[in-house]
């Protein structure tokens, strides 16, 4: 038995429409038992919510066991890769205490868990100010911790330091046997008695966002506790299994995860040596929802680590004259273009056209387009894209790639 101990939180999500009960420890809970795992969830869950993960529970087969408490958390969403926006109780609730033989902790917002265990799974889930594990009088015998990079650089105070440097400064810090750094289109990097082993990330066809790093904690705890598999090869599962949640928004089961073979990202060499792809943005921007949308693709292009020419922000309008011999001599430096395609503008039309003339990877993102006005970007083997987060990462793995 598996225990979970964490959040269990509303997700509200724009677009693509979402609209469920889960958090962190929900969604684990969910994914051990599809995968096959028994698991009992630990939580902290107002009236409402506790009315949905009643009937969640029997319905799974998983145990729930919760503390009630007069308001929950919330996170509403514009889309699966914008910042939510937050509500939550003004004080922190009581810790949940627990004491099992195998549990996955996860950071909190509303409280905080004092775990007693003989295996432990940790993840922070706090980009700010991330709680080591034995801060709150937590213990373990055999402690893994499972963080992204970001968390990593803050929790060791070693943002310029290696992954590697990292991983070993929290295994001696939080006395964990393991500790695994997910690292974006790098993957994980899994570090297990004195050893390194690098997880490659997989392709799919759509990225869901929402929950993807809580899936690949669950499915990591269950194959290293429960299965008793080495950290590495945990890992490489929780990798795939994750892969098919972002592409199936939904949790994957013991026989679809033999059965499913994503392709791992190839990363080039530069891209490895720290090189950053320079991407043209191109898309309309005559309008406040244009506008909108292409600072959203900026800002998220950047928050990957990738640079952005975008015309609006660094050109602007102008005449003729002005503005397209700057444009265009972008489109012949950078890596690779996203465009921006619902409305059919000339200028971006012309410019993925001009792109693809010089062999210039294009991804074209376009939801209400018909297949007969995309027809020309699909025959000159533009990356077609209805979603746009989905959007968002094949610009990521394809400049990666390059």
């Amino acid at each position: 038995m598996l225990h979970i101990v964490g959040g269990v939180y509303r997700e509200l999500c724009m677009h693509p429409k979402w609209c469920e009960v889960y958090g962190s420890a929900g969604r684990a809970a969910s994914a051990i038992a599809q995968i096959g795992g028994d698991a009992t969830l630990h939580t902290y869950l107002d009236s409402l919510d506790a009315i949905t993960m009643e009937i969640r529970a029997a319905l799974e087969g998983f145990c729930l066991q919760s503390i009630t408490v007069p308001e929950g958390v919330g996170f509403n969403y514009h889309h699966t890769l914008s910042a939510p926006i937050l509500r939550a109780p003004a004080e922190k609730y009581n810790p949940i205490r627990i004491s099992q033989d195998k549990v996955i902790r996860f950071g909190m917002i509303e409280g905080s868990a004092i775990v007693k265990a003989d295996y432990a799974v940790y993840d922070p889930q706090n980009i700010h100010f991330p709680e080591e594990f034995h801060e709150n009088g937590s213990k373990a015998n055999h402690l893994a911790i499972v963080l992204n990079h970001h968390e990593a650089s803050v929790v060791t105070g070693l943002s310029a330091s290696s992954p590697e440097d990292m991983a070993r400064n929290i295994s001696l810090k939080s006395k964990a046997e393991v500790v695994v750094i997910k690292m974006g289109p790098r993957g994980a990097l899994v570090y297990e008695k004195d050893t390194f082993t690098q997880i490659p990330a997989f392709k799919t066809a759509r990225v869901w966002k929402i929950g993807s790093g809580d899936n690949f904690v669950a499915i990591f705890a269950y194959y290293w506790m429960e299965q008793r598999l080495k950290a590495a090869e945990a890992a490489l599962l929780a990798s795939k299994a994750t892969a098919f949640y972002c592409e199936n928004r939904g949790f994957v089961t013991d026989k679809n995860l033999n059965t499913f073979n994503p392709e791992a990202l190839q990363l080039s060499d530069r891209y490895l040596s720290g090189y950053k792809p320079l991407v043209y943005l191109a898309g309309p921007f005559f309008t406040l929802a244009e506008l909108w949308l292409v600072e959203q693709a900026r800002n998220n292009l950047n928050g990957m680590g990738l640079r952005v020419f975008s015309p609006y922000h660094d050109v602007g309008h102008g005449s003729a004259d002005d503005v397209v011999e700057l444009d265009l001599k972008a489109i012949h430096e950078c890596d690779i273009v996203l465009a921006i395609g619902d409305g059919l503008d000339a200028g971006t039309i012309y410019e993925v056209g001009y792109a693809r003339s010089l062999e210039k990877p294009v991804i074209f993102y376009s939801e209400n387009e018909s297949s007969e006005d995309k027809k020309m970007m699909l025959g000159s083997n533009c990356i077609l894209c209805e979603d746009y987060v989905t959007a968002i990462y094949k610009t990521l793995w394809t400049s990666a790639e390059i």
